[in-house]
């Protein structure tokens, strides 16, 4: 193969990894100058093998005059875990190809060590592809703060409840699942201490029979007021923190501190407006079912837009149906 397809074999192992973990996702490919097969590893989440380690393990000897493919440039600092860069030296490697360089002042280097100790170094095959898979942690070491998701389930005219409060359910089973889908990929889930007391959510992932999945995302509260003891969101499904701040600003600082770099906005509509104002919202992501309620809280409230020209504007990325309701991911223009 050549160092395009070894590079997306690295990919698919990476994308094996949790997208929500504090640590990027990772994959390595070893080809092994025999003619034997290649050998795969991936970055398995905090504690574990970064993914050279594993790839190199599963190689053995055959790792000496092999080329490797990493979707970032390899390590060069001491973690929990020893450099990558020196492992995949000791071991032998003649050759690395690597997509994306590593942004990270205290783990990069690994490029410039590789080459000082004579091995051949080739950097940024497919590198847009591979910035994709970790977009939301290269944002967080290109910007200091996590990327942030709004998402919203609405009617067609824009409501996320009834007149008299009520909201379940107002998107279809299949909306819900792939929410649960959504969250499960973020490493905190924010909402309002207004919808904890109006909708006791649980704010868990959990799968189409309702079982709790391995991994929970944080649950935040934010507000000046803590949830009531007896809350949903304080049982001990998941981890809960209670930030008394109205600030979307002191929200991420505070996620940041925690090693987050992907949260999920769940609303309500004031917290999620907060975020727009903020202009801290890079992606929203709307269910949007085929239904009129005509009154009812709004999706979003008052942006403190008076003309037209001032308006938000988002380029849509993606538009899916999930019978009968719409999926509809876009992201705001930056001007």
């Amino acid at each position: 193969m050549d160092d395009q397809e070894a590079m997306r074999e690295a990919l698919r192992a990476a994308r094996l990894g949790v997208e929500a973990d504090p640590n990027p996702r990772v994959g390595c490919l070893i080809v092994p100058d025999d003619g034997t097969a290649p050998v795969l590893g991936w970055h398995q989440g905090a504690g574990t093998p970064h993914a050279e380690a594993d790839a190199l393990s599963r190689a053995g000897r055959r790792a000496r005059g092999a080329t490797a493919y990493v979707t970032l440039e390899p390590c060069a600092h001491h973690g929990r875990t020893g450099p990558c860069a020196g492992q995949l030296v000791a071991a032998g490697v003649r050759r690395v190809v690597y997509a994306v360089p590593d942004p990270n002042p205290q783990a990069a280097g690994g490029a410039a060590y590789l080459r000082a100790h004579g091995v051949e170094v080739l950097e940024g095959v497919l590198r847009l592809e591979a910035e994709e898979v970790n977009a939301s942690w290269l944002h967080l070491q290109q910007t200091g703060r996590p990327w942030v998701v709004a998402k919203t389930a609405c009617s067609l005219d824009g409501r996320v409840a009834a007149a008299d409060g009520s909201s379940r359910w107002v998107t279809g089973a299949a909306a819900r699942a792939d929410a649960h889908r959504l969250r499960a990929r973020s490493g905190a889930i924010v909402v309002g201490s207004g919808t904890v007391v109006a909708d006791d959510p649980h704010l868990t992932v959990r799968g189409p029979d309702g079982t709790l999945a391995d991994r929970q995302p944080l649950r935040v509260v934010v507000g000046h007021r803590p949830p009531a003891a007896g809350a949903r969101i304080l049982d001990d499904a998941a981890s809960t923190l209670h930030l008394p701040t109205h600030d979307p600003v002191a929200v991420l600082a505070a996620l940041t501190a925690r090693g987050v770099h992907r949260v999920l906005v769940e609303g309500g509509p004031t917290v999620t407006t907060a975020f727009l104002r903020a202009g801290l919202v890079d992606e929203v992501v709307a269910y949007v079912a085929p239904v009129l309620l005509g009154a009812g809280p709004l999706a979003v409230s008052d942006l403190g837009i008076t003309t037209i020209t001032d308006a938000v504007r988002l380029t849509p990325t993606d538009v899916t149906v999930l019978s009968p309701d719409v999926r509809i991911t876009s992201r705001p223009e930056r001007t």
